[in-house]
């Protein structure tokens, strides 16, 4: 039988002893890393954080819980979701899985039914699996084409304040590009999003003004002191390069906040020259990219002409970060018509985003995607990192390796929420058919 770390107490003062945690991941210790970029440490927690971290062995008069190589992480950080649309596949399925027929979906659901209570109950399920997972900190996409950011931009608040101390929440507006040629919508969609704390986004594809367009966005940013977050290129056309445009615009306008730039499809598709450029002008201009490898292996490649998908959908990422371009990898959508699978599971990303990117032979720095640099991005530095003096947001694994943490689903994990081991239990999808139906 597996021995799991039910042991672990619910508050009090206690050393995890006998741990291997990934070295890019650990602040303020230095040891000798194995070939996964793993070091043995033990970790005492005392008054909710981490205390000290030390060579194995260390003696201490605290309960000692000996994880037997076990690897301890740091809560995840999830910097790239659709809360708003989680779980609408069993009342509104994609017909042929394919990105058109998610837009057609999600826009027929999202008018017939995303009033607040809809809303409200999905995100929350959503979250508490995440939390279940051992997520800390979820940024969320929300639809906002009126009158749709007048429900969820303030249930958004609402549901942050809700999970303050167990989940941090931030959200992005997404929107066609094209939508702030309407001047005065586009400022009050600022205003709001301002308000309450969020960041400015939309969705960006070849157009002619979109120069302006994005001057425009760029310019009501600055003036709110906001960051920018865009959907970019989610598709295998090699002739969308939207990504150059928005870096360009960029370093033209002096944009002084962060610039995240999600999916980013095409530059796997372009040829090399045209791909290099734009990755520099990226590096540039202080971009950030997050990959969402999940989704747009699902997504991509179903042209109809073909049975099987000749590509994998995702981006660069290697290519990026070898310019210093921090990159990341996140959920996306969940149990909708974009992405039919998912719980919100960072771990899951991780291993999938590992056989599907080749983040491994070396693993070295790539445990850091879903965990230290998104929370650098994201402006939130305190998250994603195991170091003295941070709160002990922690996830235990039986896993002593990458090849033992990555073969299997590790749901014999424990997730420490400021030192105390949390309730692991996933919520039932039986309590959303009420709200999206399902098999009874």
């Amino acid at each position: 039988m597996t021995k799991g770390f039910a042991a672990i107490p619910r508050g009090g003062s206690y050393v995890l002893s006998n741990a291997r945690l990934p070295a890019t991941l650990v602040d303020g210790f230095a040891a000798k890393a194995d070939a996964d970029g793993l070091v043995r440490a033990s970790i005492t927690i005392a008054d909710r954080k981490v205390a000290r971290i030390d060579a194995p062995g260390r003696r201490s008069t605290l309960p000692k819980f000996d994880m037997d190589g076990g690897m301890v992480w740091p809560c995840f950080i999830d910097m790239h979701t659709h809360l708003d649309k989680g779980h609408i596949w069993p009342r509104q399925a994609n017909p042929d899985g394919t990105f058109a027929g998610a837009l057609d979906a999600v826009e027929k659901d999202r008018r017939a039914k995303w009033k607040k209570a809809d809303v409200a109950a999905r995100m929350d399920f959503a979250i508490r699996c995440a939390y279940a997972h051992g997520t800390a900190l979820i940024r969320t996409h929300l639809d906002s084409a009126a009158p749709q950011h007048r429900i969820s931009w303030p249930l958004f608040a609402e549901m942050r304040d809700k999970w303050a101390g167990k989940v941090a929440l931030q959200a992005v507006s997404i929107v066609g590009i094209d939508a702030f040629r309407d001047e005065k919508y586009a400022d009050k969609l600022a205003d709001l999003i301002a308000d309450v704390g969020g960041t400015l986004g939309a969705v960006t594809y070849p157009l002619p003004d979109l120069d302006r367009l994005l001057e425009g966005v760029m310019l009501r940013a600055a003036n709110r002191n906001l960051d920018l977050d865009f959907h970019v290129d989610e598709t295998g056309d090699p002739g969308v390069n939207t990504l150059r445009v928005i870096a360009d615009t960029a370093l033209r306008t002096d944009f002084p906040g962060t610039i995240v730039a999600g999916h980013c499809c095409s530059l796997a598709t372009q040829d090399t020259g045209e791909a290099d450029a734009t990755m520099d002008r990226v590096a540039e201009a202080g971009m950030a990219v997050v990959s969402l490898p999940m989704c747009n292996m699902y997504l991509q490649g179903r042209d109809g002409e073909r049975d099987t998908p000749h590509w994998r959908g995702v981006t660069l990422v290697h290519e990026l970060a070898e310019r210093g371009v921090p990159v990341s990898v996140a959920s996306d959508n969940t149990r909708d018509p974009f992405y039919a699978y998912g719980d919100l599971d960072m771990l899951e990303v991780f291993r999938e985003a590992t056989r599907i990117l080749h983040l491994d032979h070396p693993f070295a720095d790539w445990p850091a995607v879903v965990a230290r640099t998104p929370a650098t991005v994201v402006r939130r530095p305190e998250f994603g990192v195991i170091k003295a003096g941070a709160s002990a947001d922690l996830v235990l694994f039986r896993g002593r390796s990458f090849t033992e943490l990555l073969a299997r689903p590790q749901m014999d994990r424990t997730v420490l929420r400021h030192g105390k081991a949390i309730d692991t239990t996933l919520p039932d999808y039986r309590e959303l058919d009420a709200v999206v139906g399902g098999r009874r």
